[in-house]
């Protein structure tokens, strides 16, 4: 059979990328020289592994300095709470991140969630479990309808993602406003206060919301094809939409699943507090962005865990409670957490000078 030169040049291809796959030849004989690195050797080179150490390390320093305080089940309990709301949103963002986009208006989309979650709950009245479930959808579905705009603006009207957000984000927080009259809603039925109340195994119902979060979204962001998708979108646009993926149609799916996991972070906020806490979420879009970056998950997309995510949310919070414990001002965690975030950007941007050398 007569070879074509299309398929000799596929050939060529694909010997010269099995080359290279094997390590490349050693010398002008054309042997090869393998080039094996085992996967725990692979892993310990990212930087989820670097910042699990600094987080193993933070904890053994505190643990040290107050072995009566830090190292017990009240303080992991007490840290696993304050991050579960945290941690659902960074999810959506690592998602977000890794196709190259921003999601600035997640705090935001959180209260108006809560908001619509505590006044669906109160139009329909009762005090039964089926009132929180349907609270709890329509917190979702808020989410989502905020997220889905945000993809629209940005993939089909071009809006750049920080513009997008950072409106959307001033949007959902005075729509907020203007629904509640400026106050916080406080009152919710009497089932939600039970879900607030009840710790199995010591733990609130909230980590392991959050912790099912992440597993499915570090399951499908590692494994699946949408999450192939995201990766590749994020890496490079124009060859993923060559490569036949819809890229405008992924971008909403993105957001739309950011603006969800907002929504759903609503329904936490608010099952735990017992209100809405409108003023009590400016900061959360630079809680979860940092702890995504810390995560290694890089800012130009392409790269990014949820691993690391779940690693570089637990950071802050292990500081801030460790600061606590030994007596020093809480502040200082903001200024720790600002230079190891400017380290960790740097540290991208290098990685990412040496890629483009390559």
């Amino acid at each position: 059979m007569t070879e074509t030169p299309a398929s000799a040049t596929s050939a060529k291809v694909a010997d010269e990328a099995n080359a290279a796959a094997a390590g490349g030849p050693d010398d002008a004989s054309g042997t090869l020289k393998i080039a094996y690195r085992s996967p725990l050797r692979k892993f310990l080179s990212t930087s989820p592994a670097y910042m699990g150490l600094v987080l193993a390390l933070l904890v053994l320093l505190f643990s040290v300095l107050r072995p009566e305080a830090f190292p017990t089940t009240a303080t992991g309990r007490n840290i696993s709470l304050d991050i579960s709301v945290l941690l659902v949103m960074a999810v959506g963002m690592t998602y977000v991140m890794v196709a190259g986009g921003f999601d600035l208006s997640i705090g935001s989309v959180l209260v108006f969630s809560g908001v619509v979650m505590a006044k669906t709950m109160s139009a329909i009245g009762g005090d039964g479990a089926a009132v929180v479930v349907a609270g709890m959808a329509a917190s979702v579905l808020a989410g989502i309808a905020w997220g889905v705009l945000n993809g629209v603006c940005i993939a089909l009207l071009k809006v750049p993602a920080l513009i997008t957000t950072l409106g959307t984000m001033g949007a959902a927080l005075g729509a907020s406003q203007i629904m509640t009259g400026g106050n916080d809603v406080t009152t919710v039925p009497d089932a939600l206060l039970k879900i607030t109340t009840s710790r199995p195994l010591g733990f609130s119902w909230l980590v392991y919301v959050a912790a099912v979060v992440a597993l499915v979204g570090g399951l499908i962001l590692a494994f699946t094809r949408f999450g192939r998708h995201t990766y590749l979108v994020g890496s490079n646009e124009e060859s993923a939409r060559r490569a036949g993926i819809n890229v405008n149609r992924h971008l909403i799916k993105l957001y739309a699943v950011s603006g969800g996991l907002a929504g759903v972070a609503g329904a936490m906020s608010l099952t735990r507090f017992a209100t809405t806490t409108i003023s009590g979420h400016a900061t959360d879009a630079l809680q979860v962005i940092t702890g995504v970056v810390l995560g290694g998950t890089s800012l130009f997309g392409g790269i990014g865990t949820i691993l690391g995510t779940v690693v570089g949310i637990f950071i802050p919070a292990v500081l801030q409670n460790g600061f606590v414990v030994t007596h020093v001002q809480p502040y200082w965690q903001q200024v720790v957490i600002g230079f190891v975030l400017i380290a960790a950007v740097y540290v991208d941007h290098l990685k990412r000078a040496r890629r483009d050398r390559s």
